[in-house]
C-alpha cells in the first residue's frame, strides 16, 4: 500500500510538472512563431513574410497561449506566475509591432537605383572618424540584408569590379556608417569620396551619389581666420616697398606662390604626407616667412595665390596630363587625375597651410587656387575640351586643395578665381564664360558634398585699359546676361551669389573678394584716381564684398610694355601718383577731402 501510495504521489507530481511545461511551452512556442517570422523578414529584407502574415502569426500565438491556460483547470498549475506568461507574450507582441513599423521593402528600378539612398551627411567626428548618415524611402530588395560602403579616389567614378567594400551594415531607411579617417597616412581618407551599394545578382551596385567629407576643418590643428579690419582695403604689394603699406593703411595683401619657386627634387625642407616625402626650397620658404610675418605685424591679412608654373619635366605629377605640352601660358591646370597627382596637391596644400596658420612662420588666412581659371588659354592651360570636362578637372583639384588646407587650418578660406568675362567668350576653341564655370563648379560641389568655398573675382574694366568704366558700353549691362562684370555692374555678380543654390553650408552668402582690380594711369593720373575712388565707394556700399586687392602698389614695367597698363599707386621709380593719397585716406575721416575732385571726373556724386 505504501509503495502504491508513493507511486501515485510521484505520478501526480510528474503530471503537475508536465502541465506546467505544457503551459509554458505553449506560450513560448507562440512567441517563437512570431520571432521566426521576424527573423525571416529581417534576414530577407521583407521578401518572405508579409506584414499581414506577421500579424496573423501574432494572433495565432496569443490564441494558443490563452487557450492552453483556460483548458487546464488544475489548481496545481496556479503556482506558475501569470506575470511570466504575460511577459513572454508581450515580448512577442512588441517584436511583431516593431516588425510592422519596419519600412516597406522596395523593388529598385533602372530609374531609381543610382540614387535610391542619400548620404545626407559625410563628416569628421571626434577628429579621427568619419560618420556617414544614410537615408532612403524604404529598404531596397537585394541579395542580402546589408548596405555596403565603398571608398573611391578623387579621380574615380563609380565602383570598380575589383574594389571591395570597406564596411557593411544592416539595411534600414535611416542608418549610419562610422569609419577611420586615417589622416596623414598613406591610406588617408581625407580626399576620398564614398558611395553606398547593395549586392544584386552577386554584384555590388551603387545606390547613392558619392559624397566627400564636408567638414575637413574638424581634424585641423590650427584655427586662424585672420585679424580684425577697419575696411576692405588691400593691395598687391611691391616686395621692395613693403614698409609703405603701413603708411597706406592696408588691411589685406595678395601674394603669388608659384610652385616652381618652392619645390625642389631633393634637400631643402622635407615634408612627408600620405606616405610620400616632398621637398621645399628652404631659402624661398624663409623669404615667404619673412614677408608674411612682416605683413602680419602691420595688421595685414594675406591672401596667397597658389600657381602651377612647375616644370613638367621636373614635377610632371602636379600638372594635368592634358596640360603638359603645347602652350605658352604661364600657368597650367592642376592634376587630380591619378594617385600621384592627388597626393602631390594634398601635400602642397597641407604643407603651406600648416606652415602659415600659427606655426611661427607668418599667417595666411585666404588661399586662392590658380588664376582666372575660366581663361584657359592665358592663365590655366589644358587642351581644349567642353566646359563641363574642363570645370570638372579644376573642381577635383580644388577639392583636394580645400580639404588639405582646411585639414590644417579650420578657419582658412579657399577661393576659386574668375575674370570679368561673364558671358563674353563666344570662341568655341578658346576660353570659357566665367558664369558657365561658376555654375558648373557650384553644382558639382553641391552634388558631391557642399563646402564653404569662396569667390575671388577680377572685375577689371573691359577692355582693361578702359579706365572710365562708368561710360556706357554694350559689354556692360545690369542684366544677368551681361557680357562682362566690372565695377559699374558689380551688383550683378553679388546678386547672383545670393541665390540659394550659391549659398554656403549655413545658408549664408559666400565670401566674395575682389582679389584683382585696377585702373591704368595711361590716360591720366586724375582719371585713374577718380576711377579707384568711385569703384571703392561702390564696393563698400555693396555690402557683400569682404576685401579688395588693388593691382598694384608699383607699376610693372613689363605690363606697361606689353599691355600699356600702368596700374600702380606709384611709378616704377617710386614716384607717388595722384591715386596714392586717395588710396591712403579713402577709409579714414579724410575721405571727402581726397575724393571730391572725382565727382566732376565721373560726372556724379557717389
Amino acid at each position: 500500500m505504501k509503495n502504491s501510495s508513493n507511486r501515485r504521489m510521484r505520478t501526480g507530481k510528474k503530471a503537475q510538472r508536465n502541465r506546467k511545461i505544457v503551459i509554458v511551452t505553449a506560450a513560448v512556442s507562440g512567441v517563437l512563431i512570431v520571432l521566426l517570422a521576424g527573423m525571416l523578414i529581417w534576414l530577407f529584407g521583407g521578401n518572405s513574410v508579409t506584414e499581414q502574415e506577421a500579424g496573423t502569426l501574432e494572433e495565432e500565438a496569443q490564441e494558443a497561449s490563452v487557450a492552453e491556460q483556460v483548458s487546464d483547470n488544475d489548481k496545481d498549475a496556479e503556482d506558475i506566475n501569470p506575470d511570466t506568461i504575460d511577459s513572454i507574450v508581450k515580448g512577442g507582441v512588441s517584436v511583431t509591432e516593431a516588425l510592422k513599423k519596419r519600412p516597406e521593402t522596395v523593388e529598385m528600378t533602372p530609374e531609381n537605383t543610382a540614387e535610391f539612398a542619400n548620404i545626407e551627411s559625410c563628416q569628421i567626428v571626434d577628429s579621427s572618424k568619419i560618420e556617414l548618415i544614410v537615408k532612403s524611402e524604404g529598404i531596397p530588395k537585394s541579395d542580402d540584408k546589408y548596405y555596403y560602403l565603398f571608398e573611391e579616389a578623387t579621380y574615380e567614378d563609380g565602383i570598380s569590379e575589383t574594389r571591395e567594400p570597406i564596411a557593411k551594415i544592416y539595411k534600414s531607411d535611416d542608418t549610419s556608417f562610422k569609419i577611420d579617417l586615417k589622416k596623414g597616412t598613406a591610406e588617408s581618407r581625407l580626399f576620398s569620396k564614398f558611395q553606398v551599394a547593395v549586392k544584386l545578382n552577386e554584384q555590388y551596385v551603387g545606390i547613392s551619389h558619392a559624397k566627400y567629407i564636408s567638414n575637413p576643418g574638424a581634424c585641423a590643428g590650427y584655427s586662424f581666420g585672420g585679424v580684425p579690419h577697419r575696411s576692405i582695403k588691400g593691395i598687391l604689394p611691391d616686395p621692395l616697398r613693403i614698409g609703405d603699406l603701413q603708411d597706406l593703411g592696408c588691411q589685406y595683401a595678395t601674394y603669388n606662390i608659384p610652385l616652381s619657386h618652392i619645390l625642389v627634387s631633393s634637400g631643402g625642407i622635407p615634408y612627408t604626407y600620405g606616405g610620400v616625402t616632398y621637398h621645399f626650397n628652404s631659402q624661398i620658404m624663409t623669404n615667404y616667412d619673412t614677408l608674411f610675418t612682416r605683413l602680419n605685424h602691420m595688421g595685414i591679412d594675406v591672401a596667397a595665390i597658389i600657381l602651377n608654373n612647375a616644370s613638367t619635366s621636373a614635377f610632371p605629377e602636379i600638372t594635368h596630363p592634358s596640360a603638359r605640352s603645347g602652350s605658352t601660358a604661364p600657368y597650367y591646370m592642376f592634376n587630380a587625375t591619378d594617385e600621384s597627382g592627388v597626393k602631390a596637391l594634398a601635400a602642397i596644400g597641407s604643407f603651406l597651410a600648416n606652415r602659415y596658420s600659427g606655426s611661427g612662420h607668418g599667417n595666411v588666412s585666404m588661399w586662392i587656387i590658380a588664376n582666372e581659371v575660366n581663361a584657359r588659354k592665358e592663365y590655366n592651360y589644358m587642351s581644349h575640351v567642353d566646359v563641363g570636362t574642363y570645370t570638372a578637372a579644376y573642381t577635383r583639384a580644388f577639392r583636394v586643395f580645400y580639404n588639405a588646407i582646411k585639414g590644417e587650418n579650420a578657419q582658412a578660406k579657399v577661393y576659386i578665381p574668375l575674370d570679368q568675362r561673364w558671358t563674353y567668350n563666344t570662341d568655341k576653341t578658346g576660353d570659357y564664360d566665367a558664369k558657365d564655370v561658376l555654375d558648373l563648379f557650384a553644382s558639382s560641389i553641391r552634388e558631391y558634398g557642399n563646402i564653404d568655398w569662396g569667390l575671388a573675382s577680377h572685375p577689371y574694366s573691359f577692355p582693361n585699359g578702359n579706365t572710365a568704366f562708368w561710360n556706357a558700353s554694350k559689354y556692360v549691362t545690369h542684366s544677368v546676361s551681361t557680357p562682362c562684370i566690372t565695377m559699374e555692374n558689380i551688383e550683378v555678380l553679388t546678386n547672383y551669389m545670393t541665390q540659394e543654390s550659391m549659398r554656403d553650408t549655413s545658408g549664408n552668402v559666400r565670401s566674395i573678394i575682389l582679389s584683382e582690380v585696377g585702373y591704368s594711369s595711361t590716360s591720366g593720373e586724375a582719371l585713374q584716381a577718380a576711377a579707384f575712388a568711385y569703384a571703392y565707394v561702390k564696393m563698400e556700399k555693396n555690402g557683400y564684398i569682404d576685401a579688395l586687392m588693388l593691382s598694384r602698389q608699383t607699376d610693372a614695367g613689363d605690363e606697361i610694355a606689353a599691355l600699356g597698363l600702368a596700374l600702380g599707386l606709384q611709378t616704377t621709380g617710386g614716384q607717388h601718383k595722384q591715386i596714392y593719397d586717395v588710396f591712403k585716406y579713402i577709409d579714414t575721416d579724410r575721405r571727402n577731402d581726397v575724393i571730391s575732385f572725382a565727382y566732376d571726373v565721373v560726372g556724379k556724386t557717389f
